[in-house]
């Protein structure tokens, strides 16, 4: 049996919250926007990884504990040389 990707993520917020229950604009609001934001911020932390192994972008930690995150402007060339060759996310 087929399950549609929505169906799947409202079961999998279901089974991660076994009390909740919600009206049909709430649901898409607050459960599958927070799983979205969940998985996004994921992959963002991911890509930051690969960035910042390459030396192409720098962190800086604030002293409240947060890291800042900005370009490592002595690689310019070499990134901007990378998206030229690249094919953008839009290819």
């Amino acid at each position: 049996m087929t399950l549609s990707s929505l169906g799947r993520d409202i079961l999998a917020y279901l089974l991660a919250h076994p009390a909740a229950q919600d009206t049909l604009e709430g649901i898409a609001e607050w459960w599958l926007l927070r799983q979205e934001v969940n998985e996004r911020t994921t992959a963002v932390k991911n890509a930051l990884a690969e960035l910042v192994a390459r030396d192409w972008v720098l962190e800086r930690r604030t002293v409240d504990g947060r890291v800042l995150y900005h370009l490592n402007h002595a690689k310019t060339r070499q990134i901007r040389e990378l998206l030229s060759v690249s094919p953008g996310p839009h290819a």
